[in-house]
Order: structure tokens, then C-alpha cells, then sequence
């Protein structure tokens, strides 16, 4: 028979009314790797906090192999990790473009220097996802990319028996994908490691898995291997399927004429950092109603540059930037521009840690701020309701932001970045860890919302979220 690695029997976990209705009951064995799968909100991420043992039970146990404690044999991989080694109380998301609040994070290679692993163990994994050549650069200074790689390699220098991963796709170029899934065979095969996967759309199961389980409204289904899952789309619809209300805005305002032309206007844009330079001569034209693609590998400087359209940078009055038909640093503050822009970025939602409200996150759109130091009006949270509404997450309004799963988040950050009705969206990874049919949603809002007066910047590393809006490309390269 064979051997038991993690079992839950009978676990009912003291907010089981709320999340699960019945007692849980789900065993790991040897050889075998994981997919949990379902909508978001439906539990998944409740479930791996049980199983790490974050979350007190109220009935039964579970059990690890040999008696160990589930901290001896599992590690669990979330992007919001990055709190492990930065101190969030002097850390904000704008930190990464100043030069001179850079300072308090970790370099990369420090942060693998006090790492305590085997000898060659290091050397071995940093290659195969190119973070030896994020060494020089503090933590706080990756893209979100080089975050989750470098993330990924130091809860593998424990050497777990059991790797959980959230969402291990999102954030990765193909190629990082593609080096994700060899390195999850090699883990299997070499090291016997057993990978479980939390994921939120079936195209995202790793190739490795063996074994899916699904998870709808916080009741386990049964499990089934990963093709039989991939092949049963009846199934797949029923697990993923969502009704949204109807799309009607709660502003249908357009009467007003812009008062621009140019949505922004890059002369020769050159960006560095010490002796490493992100953007070079970048020069670039967004009219007002464009639609434009922004690709480009992970460390290629998609996000520094869109720092210098939302006026998280500094260095660009260093440069020759207009923004709204306006020189930048010449009459127009940044709280101008930004009350012009809704944005969302793998950034800011790794860094929005307020205890506060969905409802409140969603208003704070309108001041622009993280957290609400503002009294929003009635107008003002009847319109931040409607958009939670149109996301489908109109129920989430009076819980607290901190205690929503990581793929509500992301929706309640995208009702904040629409809230205003700006006239530039900036969706930088916008589907970041969300279910299908929230994904198709998002894209049906923004190709709706963007009319031809709406102007909207996108970036994804998935082809097949590109929405059909999209008019013109742009592709960043890496540099060094």
C-alpha cells in the first residue's frame, strides 16, 4: 500500500460554518502531486492554510508521515511571501522607483547567503531560472517575475517533501513556465519531491499533476486523475460557471469633449540604476482612444515603465515626458495624472495590505490612495458598490480586505482602478491567479468600458488573455 504523506480526516476547522459546510478528508501519498482547483473564493486557499496548520481545528487531525510536523515536509510558496524578507512597515510599493528608499531591502544574493542549504544546492537551482543574474539587485527591485522565481528557489533549498504552490504559473514568460514544469519533473524524479499546485483555471495544471481536486462553495468534490478532469468539459463548465449582471456603468457620461490629444508622449526615455540600465532612447506615442499590448520577458522593464505613466518614478523628470498633452514637472502635479489613470499591477497587489474594508479598497480609487484616509461620499460608495457588483463581488463589500482569498483581491483591486472611470486603464497582468469566468468578465469590462475616447496600456505573458480591443503592440527586449 501506499504510504500516507499528509492526511486530513474529519477536519473541521473553527470558521467551517462559514467557508466549509462539511468535515474535510483528503490524504497525499507517496508519488503523488496535487492540483487544487476551483473558482476563487471557493475555498482553495482556506484549505492550504488548514493544511499548513495556520488555522485551529475544531474536530480532527491531521496526520504527516513518520510522525513529523507538517513544517518538517512541506512548503508552501505564495507571492505574497515577499513579506518574509522585507520589513513591511518601512516597505510601499512606490518603494522599488526610489533610489534612496531602496536601500532598506535585502540584496538577492544576501537573502541566499544566510539561506541554509546543502553544499551545491544553491549553484544548482539559481541557474535554472536565471536568478543567478538577479543577484546584484535588492529584493525589492525585481519585477514580479523575478520575485516569484526567486521565491520558488529558496523554499526548495529546505529540500520539502511536499512543495505547495499558488498559482505557479502567473508572473512567468513562457520560457519561465516552460523551465517551471522541467524543474517540477526533475524535483519528482531526482529529489522526490511531491508537488500541490493551487490553481484557478485547468489550463494552468502542471503537466506533473496526477491527481486534481476540486474544489465548489467550500465542499471538496471527488477527486480524479488530471486528464480525466482535462477531458470532462461538462464538469469544468459546472465548476467554473458564474452568472454576472448585465454591463451598465454607473456613469454612461461622455458628453464632456477630453481636453487632450495625447495620452503621453516618451522622447528618447532613458532609465538606470547604478551601472544597470532598464530603458534606453525609448521613444513613444499614445493617442487618445488607443488600445495598446506592452510585452516583454520578465526583468525586460515593463514596469519601470509604466512608473513613469502613473508618476511612481521619479526619474521622470529626468526625462522628456508629456502626459495628458502636459510636459511632465511643468504645471501638472502627480495627483493630476494619476485622478486621469486606473491602475492595477502585480506590484500593488502584493503591497495593498490594509485592514480595511473591499468597500473602502474600492473607494480609495478616487483619492488614489492605499488604504482610505479620506470620508468617501454616498456617490462615491454607491459607485464603488456597483463595480464590485458588475466583478460579481458585490457580497465581499463589508469583509475585510486581508481576509479574502489572493484571487478576490485581485478582483477587488480592479473595481478600484474603474471606480473614477478614468480616461487611461493600465492593466498591467490584470487576470493575475483569477478563475475563467472571472477572467472572461474582466476582459468583457474592459473591452466595454474602453470606448473610443478610453485609452488602455495591457500587459500579459498569455497570449490567450490578450483582449480583442487591442490595436497596437509594443515588445520591450531585456537588456544585459
Amino acid at each position: 500500500m501506499d504510504k500516507s504523506i499528509i492526511s486530513l480526516q474529519n477536519v473541521s476547522p473553527v470558521f467551517a460554518p462559514r467557508i466549509f459546510s462539511q468535515p474535510i478528508n483528503w490524504t497525499i501519498k507517496e508519488g503523488e502531486h496535487w492540483a487544487v482547483v476551483g473558482q476563487n473564493g471557493a475555498g482553495k486557499s482556506r484549505l492550504i492554510d488548514i493544511v499548513m496548520g495556520k488555522t485551529a481545528l475544531r474536530s480532527g487531525e491531521i496526520q504527516c508521515v513518520d510522525n513529523l510536523k507538517i513544517s518538517e515536509i512541506a512548503k508552501y510558496v505564495a507571492f505574497t511571501n515577499i513579506y518574509t524578507f522585507v520589513d513591511v512597515s518601512r516597505s510601499y510599493y512606490q518603494q522599488r522607483w526610489n533610489t534612496g528608499d531602496q536601500q532598506t531591502a535585502p540584496f538577492v544574493r544576501d537573502v541566499f547567503a544566510r539561506a541554509d542549504a546543502e553544499e551545491g544546492l544553491i549553484d544548482k537551482l539559481l541557474p535554472l531560472f536565471g536568478v543567478d543574474k538577479c543577484l546584484g539587485k535588492r529584493i525589492n527591485m525585481l519585477s514580479s517575475g523575478e520575485l516569484r522565481k526567486t521565491l520558488l528557489v529558496l523554499s526548495l533549498l529546505s529540500k520539502p517533501r511536499v512543495l505547495i504552490v499558488d498559482n505557479p504559473y502567473i508572473g512567468l514568460d513562457a520560457k519561465s513556465r516552460g523551465a517551471l514544469s522541467e524543474m517540477f519533473e526533475s524535483l519528482a524524479h531526482l529529489d522526490k519531491v511531491q508537488i500541490v499546485s493551487v490553481v484557478s483555471t485547468p489550463s494552468d495544471l502542471p503537466p506533473i499533476t496526477t491527481h486534481v481536486l476540486p474544489i465548489k462553495d467550500g465542499c471538496l468534490l471527488p477527486s480524479r486523475s488530471r486528464e480525466d478532469f482535462l477531458k470532462d468539459e461538462d464538469f469544468i463548465g459546472s465548476l467554473f460557471g458564474k452568472k454576472f449582471p448585465d454591463i451598465a456603468f454607473p456613469s454612461e457620461n461622455e458628453s464632456s469633449a477630453p481636453d487632450f490629444k495625447n495620452v503621453l508622449i516618451f522622447n528618447n526615455v532613458r532609465i538606470k540604476y547604478g551601472e544597470r540600465t532598464i530603458l534606453e532612447n525609448l521613444n513613444w506615442t499614445l493617442c487618445r482612444g488607443e488600445k495598446w499590448l506592452l510585452q516583454g520577458d520578465n526583468g525586460s522593464g515593463k514596469s519601470t515603465l509604466l512608473s513613469l505613466i502613473f508618476c511612481d518614478n521619479p526619474q521622470s523628470y529626468a526625462n522628456d515626458i508629456t502626459l495628458f498633452d502636459r510636459r511632465r514637472g511643468v504645471g501638472q502635479s502627480i495627483w493630476e495624472v494619476k485622478s486621469r489613470i486606473g491602475f492595477v499591477s502585480p506590484e500593488l497587489t502584493t503591497y495593498y495590505r490594509k485592514n480595511i474594508t473591499c468597500l473602502e479598497v474600492v473607494a480609495s480609487g478616487f483619492f488614489d490612495t492605499i488604504g482610505s484616509p479620506r470620508s468617501s461620499n454616498a456617490r462615491q460608495r454607491a459607485a464603488a458598490r456597483q463595480w464590485l457588483r458588475l466583478f460579481g463581488i458585490e457580497h465581499l463589500q463589508e469583509i475585510s480586505f486581508l481576509n479574502v482569498s489572493t484571487g478576490e483581491r485581485q478582483l477587488v483591486l480592479l473595481a478600484r482602478a474603474f471606480v473614477k472611470e478614468p480616461d487611461l486603464l493600465i492593466m498591467d497582468e490584470p487576470l493575475h491567479g483569477l478563475d475563467v469566468s472571472h477572467k472572461i468578465r474582466v476582459n468583457e469590462l474592459i473591452s466595454s468600458y474602453c470606448s473610443p475616447q478610453k485609452s488602455l496600456i495591457y500587459v500579459t505573458h498569455y497570449d490567450d488573455e490578450i483582449p480583442p480591443i487591442i490595436n497596437y503592440r509594443m515588445k520591450l527586449e531585456k537588456r544585459g
